[in-house]
This record gives C-alpha cells, structure tokens and sequence, in this order.
C-alpha cells in the first residue's frame, strides 16, 4: 500500500431555490431510487419530491425518479455536480425533512445524512484518482448572536403558527 497519493479538494454549490427542502445523503446500493420513493410517496400526502442517486460501479449513472418533472432535474443536476459514489439527494416541495426523515433513514441501504436544509449549501469534495467523496457540509450561514427572551418567544410563535406546536 502507498500513502504518498494526493487529492484535490473542491467546493460544490448546490442551489435551493423557492420553497424547496433538500435532504443529502450516502447510500450503497442501485435500489437506493425505488426505496426512496416508496418511502417518499407514502410519508406525507401531497408531498412533492426529486430523487437522484450516484451510482458509483457497473454504468456509473445518476440514477433518478420522483413525482415532480422540475424536481427530478433539479435532483439530478445537484447529484452530477456533486459526483461523489453512492450519494444522493432528494429534493421536497410542499412538505418538509422533518416528515420524511425518518422514513428515509431507516432504508437498509441508507449509510447517512449529511443534511437536510433549505438554506444555502456547499459540500466540500475530496477527488482522487479513483474518484470522489465528501468531506462534509456547509449548511447556511454562521450565527450572528444568542437567542434572546424575545427570540425565544418568536420561535414559539412562529413553529405554532406553522403547525409544529399547538
């Protein structure tokens, strides 16, 4: 074994535009896009979504399926740009992670999450000569402070007013 290979390091963008959720994550296995469909169809009605999967042996295509024509693509161009083996992400409109997240991670071939965010999102990406990995996420922006008492009643408001709390 030889420890004197390198690797470049690149920052993916991965645009979030709208009212759109996006859920990022590594699997190991090509059934990884029917799964998550199944998964995804019967989590939350009306739920709208875009899988695609990065098929990291045999034809190594993005492998993609969902209910939402736009989300597809939207899925698909994310996980091409992103290019790192057996990764894949899922992109939700009319709906949120936190309905369908646990769904999602109890698929046998679901490895992890990196995120689940509507912010803005970068992964950092490691390439060597075999190929592509992730060395992590950049999800949204640093804080800017500490909840205050004003803050925090805001916050209750704003998850009631949503329909997280009653």
């Amino acid at each position: 074994m030889t420890t004197d290979q390198t690797f470049r390091t690149k920052l993916v963008k991965v645009e979030i535009g709208g009212n759109l959720n996006l859920i990022f994550g590594q699997s190991h296995f090509i059934k990884t896009t029917e799964d998550m469909y199944e998964a995804l169809v019967t989590a939350a009605p009306g739920l709208k979504f875009g899988v695609a999967f990065c098929e990291a042996s045999g034809k190594r295509l993005i492998r993609s399926d969902g209910n939402d024509p736009d989300l597809i693509a939207q899925a698909e161009k994310a996980a091409f740009d992103i290019g790192c083996g057996h990764t894949f992400v899922v992109f939700l409109k009319d709906g949120f992670p936190i309905n369908v997240l646990n769904r999602i991670k109890e698929l046998q071939e679901v490895c992890r999450i990196f995120c689940a965010t509507a912010n803005q999102l970068q992964v950092l990406v490691a390439e060597t000569e075999q190929g592509r990995g992730v060395l992590g996420v950049v999800d949204g922006k640093p804080p800017l402070g500490i909840e205050t008492a004003a803050d925090k009643k805001d916050r209750a408001e704003f998850l009631r007013r949503i329909g997280y709390k009653r």
